[in-house]
């Protein structure tokens, strides 16, 4: 059986079909595989586990639950937008928490995986914002307000966040080359699959004489995508 990586669906109330389409891969494509990844930014934004009763946050837990529980190992990994989900959502999925990076052994190859945000390192202002959603601190001091008060700080973040890429060019918005390669080095030169960029595309990256496959994954905005993989290789497949 193959396993499967996605990331980057943004589900919000706002985007129903989308919800409706990804209920329907956990129900056909990934009852299939044996894994499913998803490799951040399963939701438009997440204000902390203790709104699990939230009627999306609950639909997708039960689904991804009952897909675990059906024989499909489902492993999660926070991105930028839902950096917050901790163990409290993994434990409701029937779900693996995931570091990122992390690297695993998918069919005999070394394959790194990683929500792909941190390879941003030409957007300076994004990257300061990174260090200050994942300090500790930070974090403890928002999940200590209430959920509505959070909510509305999460959507002025979001407003803001959409009018900063107004400014910023495509370039600075994509993984930087030096900082891919880095990576790759410091991994002794794996595969890699990420997501964030909204990219998708196969890249091949020669790393001191290493020949590097990079997967950039599909974003779920207009339809949904997935990377297929198993012993023969990868296939990237629109939903």
């Amino acid at each position: 059986m193959p396993t499967l990586f996605i990331s980057d669906l943004h589900l919000a109330p706002e985007r129903p079909q989308i919800t409706r389409q990804f209920l329907h891969f956990t129900r056909s494509t990934a009852a299939g595989a044996d894994a499913l990844y998803i490799l951040g930014d399963l939701f438009e934004y997440w204000v902390g586990d203790d709104d699990l009763e939230d009627p999306l946050n609950g639909t997708v837990s039960a689904a991804l639950s009952a897909l675990a529980d059906s024989g499909t190992q489902v492993f999660l990994m926070r991105g930028n937008r839902d950096v917050l989900l901790g163990t409290g959502f993994a434990s409701r999925c029937h779900a693996t928490l995931l570091e990122d990076p992390v690297m695993v052994n998918l069919y005999g190859t070394a394959t790194l995986l990683s929500h792909g945000d941190a390879l941003c390192t030409d957007d300076v202002d994004y990257q300061r914002f990174r260090l200050y959603a994942r300090d500790p601190g930070n974090q403890q001091k928002f999940l200590a307000q209430s959920l509505e008060a959070r909510r509305e700080q999460m959507r002025g973040m979001r407003a803001q966040s959409e009018a900063s890429k107004q400014q910023k060019t495509e370039t600075i918005m994509d993984v930087a080359p030096a900082a891919v390669e880095a990576l790759l080095r410091n991994h002794s030169y794996p595969r890699l699959i990420h997501g964030h960029t909204h990219r998708p595309a196969r890249h091949l990256h020669q790393v001191e004489g290493h020949a590097c496959e990079r997967w950039v994954l599909n974003d779920w905005y207009e339809t949904g995508g997935y990377l297929r993989c198993d012993a023969a290789g990868c296939t990237a497949v629109l939903t």
